[in-house]
């Protein structure tokens, strides 16, 4: 089990400390969680790419840092530093980094 960034002695963090960039492909980290949520810090390197696929829990993706593409049920959103994109489940989608890419994807349980 790995271990999260946030715990019972730790209320917060700084998410640019621990912004680490992979030299290729992916790089996540537990920022916390519990059994209806999950927020994880991605770090990809600059021209990764994530293949088409969906979830069975709703998202959100903050990007912190660097430039990309998220197709989302077929439309392309362009990723900045400060974009914030709800992913309804089951909502097909897939990632392209132009350049280092920092973001904190957020999964949360559907009732």
């Amino acid at each position: 089990m790995s271990k999260s960034l946030i715990s019972a002695d730790t209320a917060f963090i700084q998410l640019t400390d621990h912004i680490n960039y992979p030299e290729s492909g992916v790089l996540s980290k537990i920022i916390w969680k519990s059994e209806q949520c999950q927020c994880s810090l991605f770090c990809l390197a600059a021209q990764t790419e994530i293949s088409e696929h969906t979830s069975t829990r709703n998202a959100t993706v903050q990007v912190l840092a660097g430039t990309g593409e998220l197709t989302l049920n077929s439309d392309t959103i362009l990723l900045t530093p400060g974009v914030f994109v709800f992913m309804p489940a089951n909502a097909p989608h897939a990632l392209a980094a132009d350049s280092n890419l920092a973001f904190v994807l957020t999964l949360s349980q559907i009732s």
